[in-house]
């Protein structure tokens, strides 16, 4: 099988993994850096790799995937599920559209003008409305602190939520296929700021979380994703952001389960239907219940 990665960073441990455990395997990896590529046009007569694996957000990569797309390639994640997990406002629709909970999110356009003789009664996180490398993410808790956020980012389109009460601890979901990962990070938010990040097993989520993260890809169709969810009180999850193909550093099995999920987004495209045996690649540990 041939396998492209869209991304101008191979080198990332999660992506350099699987690789190694693909190219050991007997299959063709090559990297298709999108700062440099362009996109094939329709009577391109460059051969496409048998499944593609979208690790960028930037535009020449969503333009990239897109014609890869019509070229009939298998794109992981597709070119329009990564853009929908780029705007808060679309993600917080589908959400609560398929019935996830999610925190309510308003959207309020950019910050300043928003912010400006504003009285805050209760705490808010303030959002930038386009999740990006570097985005706006904040915990307001009066109206001095708004106005000086608004200060270094009047012109940001934001978005903002009540502040739900928590342990300060953000549980770090993530998935590949129906494989779920876990993981506990102090949160950004916290007092202390972003903490370590602490593997947690198979196990050691609260009942149903891991359907839930499940939920959540078949929601914003998503084969590679992460789902951060904070305990709301008693167990009790609520979703605070989507991400797609995020890191999943570190975490035992990821590699395995990704260079399977890419042989086998590669041999259904090859029969043509869903259900085609790929080439085996090891499993490893991971997988969590529902």
């Amino acid at each position: 099988m041939r396998i492209g990665l869209i991304t101008p960073e191979p080198g990332h441990p999660l992506l350099a993994a699987a690789s190694a455990l693909l190219t050991a395997a007997g299959h063709h990896v090559e990297a298709v850096d999108p700062l440099a590529a362009d996109p094939p046009g329709p009577r391109d007569a460059r051969p496409a790799a048998d499944a593609y694996l979208l690790k960028s957000r930037t535009p020449r990569a969503l333009a990239l995937a897109r014609a890869l797309e019509e070229r009939g390639a298998a794109v992981v994640n597709s070119a329009a599920a990564t853009r929908r997990c780029q705007d808060r406002t679309e993600m917080a629709e589908i959400a609560l559209r398929a019935g996830l909970p999610f925190a309510a999110t308003r959207t309020v356009g950019p910050l300043g003008p928003w912010a400006a003789g504003r009285t805050l009664a209760a705490p808010l996180v303030v959002k930038s409305r386009h999740s990006r490398r570097g985005d706006l993410v904040a915990l307001v808790h009066d109206t001095s602190q708004l106005a000086e956020l608004a200060g270094r980012w009047p012109q940001e389109p934001v978005v903002v939520q009540d502040f739900t009460a928590n342990s300060g601890w953000d549980h770090k979901l993530w998935a590949i296929g129906d494989e779920v990962f876990a993981a506990l990070r102090r949160s950004e938010l916290s007092p202390a700021g972003r903490g370590p990040t602490h593997t947690l097993g198979p196990g050691e989520l609260p009942p149903g979380w891991a359907a839930l993260v499940r939920a959540t890809g078949a929601a914003f169709a998503l084969d590679v994703y992460g789902v951060d969810v904070i305990d709301a009180g008693d167990g009790t999850p609520l979703i605070v952001d989507v991400n797609a193909f995020p890191g999943i550093r570190g975490q035992g099995g990821a590699p395995e389960a990704l260079a399977a999920l890419a042989l086998r987004r590669a041999a259904e495209r090859t029969a043509g239907a869903p259900g085609a045996s790929p080439p085996p690649v090891a499993a490893g540990p991971g997988r969590a219940p529902a």
